[in-house]
């Protein structure tokens, strides 16, 4: 990247026409041959993207390194009935379970379950009476299996034989639950809400584009956008999965990140773009003029947001590696798209970028009654003189000047409200992802709070210990008495032996994934035994997956922190900036966090958002959206210190650079950030929690950063450091000038007709950007 440099304030303006750059010259040379390319590969994207989802799994929470997952392996291969992941629930209506029509017609189900393909390990209450397999009612009792081989060999053996063993059977009604069946039916109604999200999303994105741009044609083209970036996305998913593991939960990422990027990035360039042409610059020129300004700082923008999702890749689960998978991959693509594609498209429209102006009606009668609003404006953004411009007319310049004059009043109060907001946090409770995400009229779901409820001693949410190496009984029974010895431990069941190797089951006094039974995890590991043994069960997956995540966070902040520090000081120069811009960005997360806890962890809102709380927060949820949304408040970050940067290189004034680089950029980033919340309201309103809690809370984390931190405290923050701000010594300063990058346009462009800017009236009617 090249710095650009500004030309001295009293040079004669140069009227001569830009050079127009490689970069332009190669987007530009044949646009309908690149949209034509663009069109084949789309199609390609489609062909390679296709049946995506069948090939995703729903699971990942888990360390494929830790101790439970060894031992879990281990006792699906010797000890398969130990794992059932099967679970059918027979209701015997008014009868009791031992009755002998009950259980005759019961015992004929499980001999039929044994012999169908793929399924082992079929055992019942009528097979061994086991207290644990009976509801406490009399009525309810279980029988379970397991379904061998890989996810997607799982669904299609329990897609085969679930319809003959659901619904009534004789006197019994069956239900099917179990691990396999909360998988399977957790992946199909993603896969509906995925769909239903994006019927949503895209006509309220095109109308919400139309009441920016005004323009049906300007509207369409972040649209078109972003729906290549979304299929592009898709088939490297595709390819993905034939190397490795993708979460299926990472699709919603995608649709949400490639239209609210995509339209992010296409804003700016389209809105650039419109006010060259305004300007009298012809197409070329003024795509290179875009290209040089707001391009490269949606080429820097793109890499921030890379940066923060990358930071996911140094977990060991994949469920948090497809979500960097996804993002880096539609991250690159809306760029690349809105680079490339689009700069290709706006050629080709030149003024008829404006074309279908649906507000043309309601102009004629503004324009009488604001008259010329604003006069004095240039096609960059910056005003005539120095005093008494337009910046103070609109809502943006007004609120700029106003939390400027009460700089400390609007510091410390917003920051103390994100501190408020974020408290419940403190409160949190990590715990594991069950079947608990699906809606309560699931059938999965409503089979495992059966077992929850009616059911003694929460069969299947014990601890379960492998026991391997040689051993005498004596010395499993020894084993046997130190484990029932340890707090916490309601009874032990076992030893089951097979060869060299031996398996007990310990049941807590309390819930399968507490305090305690996580403590219990800690004890078990601990107690001596004359062979090795591995724990494994809900705690102990629990504990290993906190480890996992504890002991990387630091790398993956630091990983963040460091290179978000590097990419701001090549942008502004200052050494202050980029430790405000990671600092501010942290800061307005405060308030998903706390909302997170308050809503889906502790139960508020949950019959409104119909959701059934766990009393817990999935472990990998916050590092999700941490990642998720301090990347997308990076790029409104850098679209904000950009402008900012452009003002103070040209006019050294760095109170008037703040005031102008707000009401330049604040309506097209809270536009930005309402169309991207819309998107991700619409990815929230899934059945499915996780996903629920990922779209609303990055929902919430967007628009607090856009309304509250950009268009608060960060001109707070910058007027109180004053020109300090744009301090550095004198080797970053030469590091910067070799390196660093502006957007400063150095030509001059020649004054818009403000009766004929387009750009006027999309940036006043824009949502929220001028009063």
């Amino acid at each position: 990247m090249t710095t650009v440099n500004n030309p001295p304030a009293d040079s004669p303006p140069d009227d001569s026409p830009p050079r127009v750059g490689g970069w332009t010259r190669f987007v530009t040379a044949r646009p309908r041959l690149s949209l034509l390319a663009a069109l084949v590969l789309t199609v390609l994207a489609v062909l390679a993207g296709s049946g995506v989802t069948d090939k995703l799994g729903s699971g990942g929470w888990e360390d494929p390194g830790a101790e439970s997952t060894y031992a879990t392996e281990a006792l699906e291969r010797e000890f398969p009935d130990s794992q059932p992941n099967l679970i059918l629930l027979v209701d015997s209506g008014r009868a009791s379970v031992d009755d002998p029509a009950v259980a005759a017609e019961a015992t004929r189900l499980a001999e039929r379950l044994s012999g169908e393909k793929g399924v082992v390990g079929v055992g019942s209450y009528w097979g061994g009476k086991a207290p644990a397999l009976r509801a406490e009612d009399g009525h309810e009792a279980l029988i379970a299996a397991r379904i061998t081989g890989d996810e997607k060999t799982m669904g299609e053996t329990l897609d085969r034989i679930a319809p003959s063993y659901r619904g009534t059977q004789g006197p019994l009604e069956v239900k099917i639950g179990g691990i396999v069946a909360v998988r399977h039916e957790m992946q199909t109604i993603i896969q509906e809400d995925l769909t239903r999200a994006e019927i949503i999303a895209l006509p309220v994105t095109l109308v919400l584009l139309v009441m920016v741009f005004g323009s049906a044609v300007a509207a369409l083209l972040p649209l078109g956008v972003g729906i290549v970036a979304i299929l592009g996305t898709n088939a490297v998913l595709g390819a993905l999965t034939e190397f490795t593991d993708v979460s299926i939960f990472a699709m919603n990422l995608t649709t949400a990140l490639g239209l609210g990027l995509a339209i992010d990035y296409a804003l700016f360039i389209v809105r650039r773009f419109r006010e060259e042409v305004s300007g009298g610059a012809d197409p070329t020129t003024a795509i290179g003029t875009t290209l040089r300004t707001a391009g490269r700082t949606v080429l820097f923008s793109a890499l921030t947001v890379a940066v923060s999702l990358a930071a996911m890749l140094v977990f060991p689960q994949y469920f948090l590696r497809s979500f960097a998978y996804a993002g880096i991959a539609v991250v690159l693509l809306a760029a690349a798209a809105a680079l490339i594609l689009l700069p290709a498209a706006l050629v080709l429209l030149g003024h008829r970028v404006d074309s279908l102006d649906v507000r043309r009606l309601f102009r004629r009668g503004r324009a009488k009654s604001t008259g010329h609003g604003t006069e004095g404006s240039t096609p960059n953004g910056r005003q005539n003189g120095t005093e008494g411009g337009t910046e103070d007319r609109t809502a943006w310049g007004r609120t700029a000047t106003l939390v400027m004059r009460r700089a400390p009043f609007f510091a410390l109060g917003t920051t103390a409200v994100l501190v408020l907001l974020g408290l419940p946090f403190l409160g949190v409770k990590f715990g594991t992802a069950d079947d608990r995400q699906l809606p309560s009229s699931a059938e999965s779901h409503l089979v495992q709070q059966h077992i929850r409820d009616g059911f003694p001693g929460t069969p299947g949410g014990g601890l379960e210990v492998i026991a391997e190496g040689r051993a005498t009984q004596a010395e499993y029974a020894a084993y046997k008495e130190r484990v029932a010895a340890l707090p916490d431990v309601a009874r032990v069941d076992g030893p089951l032996v097979k060869g060299d190797a031996a398996y007990f089951t310990v049941q807590p006094e309390g819930e399968a994934v507490d305090e305690a039974g996580q403590r219990l995890v800690g004890d078990l590991r601990a107690t001596e035994a004359p062979f090795d043994t591995k724990v494994t069960g809900a705690a102990a997956v629990l504990v290993d997956s906190k480890k996992a995540i504890g002991d990387q966070l630091p790398l993956a902040a630091a990983f963040i922190t460091v290179v978000t520090l590097l990419l701001v000081f090549l942008l502004t120069g200052s050494v202050l900036i980029p430790i405000q811009a990671v600092l501010l960005n942290a800061l307005s997360l405060t308030a998903m966090f706390g909302a997170v806890v308050w809503v889906f962890q502790d139960g508020h809102l949950s019959g409104l958002l119909g959701f059934t709380s766990s009393g817990s927060i999935e472990t990998t949820l916050p590092v999700l959206m941490f990642c998720v949304a301090f990347g997308l408040s990076m790029d409104y970050g850098v679209f904000l210190l950009s402008r900012i940067k452009e003002e103070y290189d040209h006019t050294g004034d760095h109170e008037r650079s703040v005031r102008l680089g707000l009401q330049r950029t604040g309506g097209l980033i809270t536009a930005a950030a309402v169309i991207l919340a819309m998107v991700m309201v619409a990815i929230g309103t899934s059945r499915v929690t996780n996903t629920k809690m990922l779209g609303l809370g990055i929902a919430l984390a967007v628009l607090m950063d856009a309304m509250v931190v950009r268009s608060l405290l960060v001109p707070a923050i910058m007027r109180l450091t004053g020109k300090a701000t744009w301090w550095a010594p004198g080797p970053l300063r030469r590091f910067h000038q070799r390196f660093g990058l502006s957007e400063a346009d150095p030509t001059p462009v020649k004054q818009p007709n403000p009766e004929t800017n387009p750009d006027t009236d999309s940036e006043r009617n824009a949502v929220g950007a001028r009063g």
